[in-house]
């Protein structure tokens, strides 16, 4: 044996001064060896503490030759690169012991060992980091303490050499990156941060490799923990704000899923990093363009959260993101970014989600509204469900964005005789949809709907054309029974809304200047009646077809449209209905609304007795009060005629 009995047996020894004084003795021999050169003796001395030393059943001889192995190194001194191997993996082999004092001596004997050969070390970093993983995970506080000593040298090694791989190193670290021990993970933080302090290593070119496990970090229980990863990912994003090679792809993946985390730190964290990259100057130039649609599915996300924090930086991030899309000349795919708002729009039921996407529809459709009529069909649908939304401020922004789809096709198409009106009678015609298959939706949101319509587009035109469809559609599409109720809607809309004001005036000027005697509706196929602006007949006429299926319906337009004479043929026609309680409570409103504002008109013709139209008016009148039985609309319309 290259080692004398006496020491191997003091090497041994349960006794640590008697371990210690052999270890002394084996640095002076390894010392004269390696003055001497004689390299075969000091590999013996290196394969006897290994082998029956460091994998001995005895602890106290695997602690000796812990000892053994490290006065070696110490011994060698400058010349330990040859030697490296055989002194480092019986070393790294103990951290496994079941015994914590034999792994504190490996501990130290690593640190001696590292002491000694410096950068040469850095050949086996990894075998040396996967060690030190499992030291800072021990249960053990002194073996603890010593790795902390141990990862402090090999830190400054790491920092001084100019030789160290980062690329080598990085498939360990992503792989301890997803541990969740928080001492594995203490040990990472401390680690990334020293290697992007390194002037000679770019570690931002690597971030996406680690980026999503920082993060993780975040949520940590240990706080210290969730502040050194917080840190460390406040400095990467000051690099990556003047970064001039940065790949937006990754990133992009590993920050819209961390907007989506359960932990508030996360998202914020995420969220201010999206808002950051859109200021980005490589986002100017449409860096980020590939990118959009994954942006924003997270931002619409967070500008719903629970957090006010994290609404304020999204609301920002979005209304960034909205006017870089808008502004850019880049071209950039429409379906990606309308999947993302549809999808927000179906499956959020946040107010702040639904009017963000539809804010970026109605920035879209004036952007590239050609392009958009391309996915008409498969929005249509989206949109006309949030009409239930429990919001009005989210119902009256979908119509916004209805009247863009079809607001240049009103103006081109009904107004101005040109034929392509395909769009506008689609949302018309998927509006009356929705209404004959959510009754609710009609009794609580119908007034409000049309309304807008007519404010957006145009009152003639939407009456118009919702009449057209209604009694074209009755029997195929919708049941008798809906497009009496629908034509009641509309009816008490055009009597009462002041949206609809210049309807009533257009119908009102319809039968004004002829006798009454002389009034005819045109009952044959509408036709083409879109070219040029219709006069109050034609629009008289349009209507009057559809609103036939309400009796009380039509004869309130007529009194409104001033056709008296038709007025009171329908009156005669009554007695052949059936005097139905439905049929007395539509009569009993039309009372009531013929004390409104609106037929005041209507009231001042009573007393003009000279004209002819005072007497179709007054049998008209007479013959609505025979229809009512005792009751407060009887007596307030019989006080009115008494008193003419």
């Amino acid at each position: 044996s290259p080692l004398p009995p006496l020491v191997q047996r003091s090497l041994g020894d349960r006794s640590y001064d008697k371990r210690k004084n052999a270890a002394l003795e084996i640095e002076q021999l390894v010392k004269s060896l390696s003055e001497a050169h004689n390299v075969p003796m000091i590999q013996s001395i290196i394969a006897v503490l290994a082998k029956d030393f460091c994998t001995s059943m005895n602890a106290n001889y695997r602690k000796g030759g812990l000892i053994g192995i490290a006065a070696t190194a110490i011994g060698l001194m400058g010349n330990t690169r040859q030697f490296l191997e055989g002194l480092l993996f019986p070393v790294l082999h103990c951290f496994d012991d079941p015994e914590s004092r034999v792994r504190y001596y490996a501990c130290e004997s690593l640190y001696n060992i590292a002491k000694v050969a410096r950068g040469s070390i850095l050949r086996y970093f990894n075998q040396i980091f996967d060690g030190l993983t499992k030291l800072f995970a021990d249960v053990d506080v002194d073996v603890k303490n010593g790795a902390n000593l141990l990862d402090r040298l090999v830190k400054d090694i790491v920092t001084e050499s100019e030789s160290f791989h980062v690329e080598h190193f990085l498939p360990l670290l992503q792989t301890y990156i997803r541990r969740s021990n928080p001492y594995i993970r203490q040990l990472l933080v401390g680690w990334i941060t020293v290697l992007d302090s390194v002037p000679d290593i770019s570690m931002i070119d690597y971030l996406p490799d680690f980026l999503d496990g920082l993060f993780n970090m975040l949520s940590d229980s240990n706080r210290e923990i969730r502040q050194a990863a917080d840190s460390a990912l406040s400095d990467f994003l000051k690099e990556v704000r003047h970064s001039t090679v940065l790949e937006f792809g990754p990133l992009v993946s590993i920050l819209v899923n961390q907007c989506l985390s359960k932990d508030r730190l996360n998202r914020l964290t995420a969220i201010t990093w999206i808002e950051e990259l859109i200021h980005h100057p490589y986002s100017g130039g449409d860096a980020l363009l590939p990118h959009h649609a994954e942006v924003l599915g997270a931002i619409l996300y967070c500008i719903s959260d629970s957090e006010d924090q994290i609404c304020l930086v999204a609301e920002r991030a979005n209304g960034d993101l909205l006017s870089l899309v808008r502004d850019t000349s880049g071209d950039f795919r429409l379906a990606p970014l309308l999947e993302a708002l549809t999808e927000k729009i179906m499956t959020k039921d946040d107010v702040p989600t639904k009017m963000a996407s539809l804010r970026w529809i109605n920035m879209l459709l004036e952007k590239r509204r050609e392009d958009m009529t391309e996915f008409l069909t498969q929005l249509l649908p989206v949109l006309l469900k949030t009409l239930s939304d429990a919001s009005d401020d989210v119902v009256l922004l979908t119509l916004q964005e209805e009247h863009k789809d079809s607001h240049d096709t009103i103006h081109c198409g009904l107004l101005r005789g040109k034929k392509d009106e395909k769009h506008f009678k689609l949302v018309i015609n998927a509006i009356l949809g929705l209404f004959a298959s959510d009754r609710m939706l009609l009794e609580n949101r119908g007034s409000l709907v049309v309304r807008k319509f007519c404010v957006l587009l145009d009152a003639e035109s939407v009456y118009i054309l919702m009449a057209e469809v209604l009694a074209a559609s009755y029997d195929a599409s919708y049941s008798i029974e809906f497009v009496s109720t629908m034509v009641q809607t509309l009816n008490l809309i055009l009597l009462t809304a002041s949206e609809l004001h210049g309807l009533r005036m257009l119908l009102a000027k319809a039968f004004d200047t002829r006798d009454s005697d002389a009034e005819e509706i045109n009952m044959s196929s509408p036709g083409d009646e879109h070219s040029g602006t219709r006069n109050g007949v034609q629009v008289f006429e349009s209507l009057f077809r559809c609103w036939c299926h309400s009796p009380v319906a039509t004869f309130s337009l007529c009194l409104l449209a001033r056709a008296y004479g038709v007025a009171f043929a329908l009156v005669q026609k009554f007695s052949e209905l059936e005097v139905s309680v439905g049929f007395l409570m539509q009569v009993d409103k039309l009372v009531q609304l013929l004390e409104s504002p609106v037929f005041v008109h209507l009231r001042l013709q009573l007393l003009n007795v000279e004209s002819s139209h005072h007497a179709p008016l007054l049998k008209s009148c007479y013959g609505l009060l025979m229809l009512l039985p005792q009751s407060d609309a009887f007596r307030s319309l019989n006080d009115r005629l008494t008193t003419v």
